[in-house]
């Protein structure tokens, strides 16, 4: 699976950005997630569409804030991020897995396909 992100940019506090992932082939079928890292911290989970179903999960840092959704037809998983802090500044990546299993949709290592990095840069 090849996934291209896109969508960063620079935005001022309370602002909002769409996060783009587009994979190379069905998302429907596959687990898509968003994650991000700031400088000199870990990687962490942000968002995450579970494959074949509704299901969704969030950190409780951007719950009520971040949505996610896939549009099928395009094969693209979407992270709209409103009310946006400056401590969300990060590059953010989408990742994707075809069988990781539910209790496993935060962790870094449960995906195998990553995309490239978009960065997002929130200024106070």
């Amino acid at each position: 699976v090849q996934l291209q992100a896109s969508g960063g940019g620079s935005v001022q506090a309370g602002g909002s950005l769409r996060l783009s992932c587009t994979a190379s082939r069905r998302t429907a079928s596959t687990t898509v997630a968003w994650f991000r890292q700031a400088p000199g911290k870990e990687r962490e989970f942000v968002a995450a569409a579970f494959r074949w179903s509704s299901s969704t999960h969030y950190a409780d840092s951007v719950k009520g804030r971040f949505t996610i959704s896939r549009d099928s037809a395009k094969n693209t998983v979407y992270v709209q991020m409103n009310s946006l802090k400056p401590e969300d500044t990060a590059v953010y990546y989408c990742a994707a897995d075809t069988s990781l299993i539910l209790s496993s949709v935060r962790q870094v290592d449960a995906y195998d396909y990553w995309g490239q990095g978009t960065l997002v840069t929130v200024s106070s």
